[in-house]
């Protein structure tokens, strides 16, 4: 049986989370609010973060002057102000997936395209891995695609107790099952069984599962989850693209399955995995998680690149 949804529990009214169930009520809060204005909303806060967490600023910064050495000086600059304005829409995306109305996702234009691959899948009995990335708008995607077909999700727990609880439910509200990083046997299970699980394979976790792969050119801790999991279940790997569009709404693509996935080869398979998600960051790059310390895991005798 796949995971349920958590009971609650009544020591998580617990003095100690309470500044949880402060921001859950926040988080509700602002799920009521129309999309359009929640999109603006979002971009003052981004605007207001760029220039208070400067320690994120410097480590968006860092990404963007390793993956684009192409541009010059200003066109970066351009793109980490965008990108920065997009954390906090990304608050606002979070809330409008954990807590938003049926309604008011029902009225968030989407674009979808692809869906025969998984239908395709699905008719040979085959699982699917639906291998995305951490965008900003990652959970609400994964909410909007969970309309159309059934899902089960992949993710870390939080810290804080009560906001696991009360995210954990929220997410089953629209998926399948949950799973976290450590429940590998019950995702094999999932998948032999011809299920479709989301995840992001694409931070760096600093896990004895991982090898280096290029990513952008640069060499990159990355969990070799998405060999391990097709090789265990043979479940097909479909990439999963999403994007927010300029006029608001999302265009949401699933490609063709990976070819010859898995090979013999780890290292091989977690390099494609990474070209692929390569592929999805240069489709919207101003979207991307750069605030996140991709390369902080460094191969022996490498510097730490975050190193001021």
């Amino acid at each position: 049986m796949p995971p349920t949804a958590p009971p609650f529990r009544p020591t998580l009214l617990a003095p100690r989370h309470w500044p949880a169930w402060i921001g859950l009520g926040f988080i509700r809060l602002a799920a009521t609010l129309p999309y359009r204005w929640l999109l603006g909303i979002g971009r003052g806060i981004g605007w207001l973060a760029a220039r208070g967490l400067r320690d994120r600023r410097d480590v968006a910064a860092r990404n963007l002057d390793l993956c684009f050495p192409q541009l010059d000086a200003a066109e970066r600059a351009a793109m980490l102000e965008e990108n920065l304005r997009d954390g906090g829409v990304m608050l606002i995306e979070f809330a409008l997936a954990w807590m938003g109305s049926q309604r008011a996702i029902d009225r968030i234009p989407l674009e979808i395209e692809g869906l025969h691959h998984l239908e395709a899948a699905r008719a040979e009995g085959r699982g699917v891995l639906l291998v995305g990335a951490h965008f900003s708008h990652l959970e609400l995607c994964a909410r909007l695609v969970s309309q159309r077909i059934r899902i089960a999700g992949m993710y870390r727990e939080h810290e804080d107790a009560a906001f696991e609880w009360a995210i954990k439910r929220a997410r089953h509200a629209y998926a399948d099952a949950m799973f976290t990083k450590d429940e590998l046997r019950q995702s094999v299970r999932w998948l032999k069984s011809g299920g479709t699980i989301w995840y992001a394979p694409d931070q760096d976790m600093r896990g004895k599962d991982a090898v280096f792969a290029p990513f952008f050119g640069v060499q990159a801790a990355t969990i070799t989850a998405t060999h391990h999991l097709a090789r265990l279940s043979g479940a097909l790997v479909i990439p999963f693209f999403h994007r927010r569009l300029d006029g608001g709404g999302y265009a949401i693509r699933l490609e063709a399955p990976l070819q010859d996935f898995p090979s013999a080869d780890v290292v091989a398979d977690t390099a494609c995995v990474n070209a692929c998600i390569e592929r999805m960051v240069r489709a919207a790059p101003t979207q991307y998680l750069w605030m996140h310390k991709r390369f902080k895991t460094r191969p022996p005798g490498e510097a730490d690149v975050y190193r001021r």
